[in-house]
């Protein structure tokens, strides 16, 4: 471990303990060298400078532009330094905003909190032979679960989720390649199954052979092909507002197919103009867990590989076949009946009006309704957790 102050004057004491106890191992820096701006209501700001395993704070100077930016009050600032457990919860309460970069700015959080604490939160690069470095986060210790998010978003949309669920599993979020800190692999197909087989990797990268999925959007479309391929080493799966086979009529079939997500790697994407639209068509994201979800889309889509991955694996949601040998709805009754759907009743992405099909064709699973849109696990954190944990307390009594 290791923390140097720049200057004689002091920073605000829950600051100041972070910094002492900062820790490399548990951090996960690319490129070795980033810029995290702490903001202190009311008082100046101090900027955490990592660079070779090393943490320097130093005032903020005028015209540095840093990598993700934390803001909080006092109080609160000596809240966090208990445990990132504190600092899970002033954010999401809004009393501490991150923003720029999740990854960096939980990153820092998890590297500064309590050392002792077991199964403390990690941030880590794993290297797989078909999808390239992976990006996780993990915390707590027990069966593993592993968490899937949806198209656009990262791992951090899992961070409610880590927190839940981590005094009972070991649970791991990944950045599917293409997004978040993970390899975009040009090429790379970005369909339901080739993500499934990163998923695999990861495990295997965890020496872990077994492992319950849970799985938002089009998290949860990769969650359910991972059970189809390897039913073996999917224990029980949770599915959020997954992703599924349109069974109207796709108006736009020849021209999703005729268009190429390789078109991504040239398009211009001005940030003012992608960041006004997705701010529009995305509710509440001037702020909180929305707001920093829209930072964490941007982050990639503005990166010609981060935009092609997009475009791709968009495409193939769409394309995805309904009926036939091979289609989803045909294939979906050979899947394990240890399966819980959450379903938003004001889901505007995956209408709640799939449950009566899926029942139909997967009799045995379990459904549970909330009065949410397409993410539960962020806008009803409490009532999604609660489902889950009760679900996987009963697949231990599963064969």
């Amino acid at each position: 471990m290791s923390a140097t102050r720049a200057r004689a004057a002091s920073p605000p004491a829950g600051i100041a303990a972070l910094a002492e106890r900062f820790d490399p191992e548990v951090m996960d820096v690319p490129g070795g060298r980033a810029r995290m701006r702490l903001e202190v209501v009311g008082k100046r700001a101090w900027d955490a400078v990592i660079d070779g395993g090393r943490l320097v704070l130093a005032e903020a100077a005028a015209g540095t532009e840093p990598d993700a930016v934390l803001r909080a009050d006092a109080a609160t600032w000596r809240q966090i330094t208990a445990d990132v457990g504190a600092g899970m919860k002033a954010f999401r309460a809004g009393r501490l905003r991150i923003r720029r970069n999740l990854h960096l700015g939980v990153g820092l959080l998890a590297a500064t909190a309590d050392s002792a604490q077991p199964g403390r939160l990690r941030f880590n690069t794993l290297r797989t032979p078909g999808a390239g470095r992976i990006s996780i986060l993990s915390a707590g210790r027990g069966a593993t679960v592993l968490c899937l998010h949806g198209l656009g978003g990262t791992k951090a949309s899992f961070l409610p989720t880590v927190a839940a669920l981590a005094r009972s599993y070991r649970v791991v979020a990944l950045d599917l390649p293409g997004f978040g800190e993970s390899d975009k692999p040009i090429g790379a197909p970005y369909d339901s199954a080739w993500f499934a087989r990163a998923a695999f990797e990861t495990l295997d990268a965890l020496g872990v052979d077994r492992a319950h999925l849970i799985g938002n959007s089009m998290g949860g479309r990769v969650a359910i092909e991972a059970g189809l391929m390897e039913r073996e080493r999917v224990g029980g799966l949770v599915l959020l507002s997954p992703a599924l086979a349109w069974l109207r009529e796709r108006r736009w079939t020849s021209v999703a197919r005729a268009l190429r997500p390789e078109l991504g790697l040239i398009q211009p994407a001005p940030r003012s103009l992608v960041e006004a639209l997705v701010r529009r068509l995305i509710p509440g994201a001037a702020d909180g867990w929305a707001a920093a979800g829209v930072d964490e889309f941007l982050r990639s889509f503005l990166t010609p590989r981060g935009r092609a991955a997009f475009y791709a694996a968009a495409r193939n949601i769409y394309l995805d076949e309904p009926h036939g040998d091979d289609g989803f709805w045909t294939r979906l009754g050979e899947l394990s009946p240890h399966t819980l759907f959450v379903w938003g009743r004001h889901d505007k992405v995956v209408p709640i009006g799939f449950r009566k099909h899926v029942e139909r064709t997967l009799p045995r699973a379990r459904h549970v309704e909330l009065e949410c849109g397409h993410v539960p696990q962020i806008e009803l954190p409490r009532e999604t957790h609660a489902a889950i944990r009760e679900f996987l307390h009963g697949m231990r009594r599963k064969p």
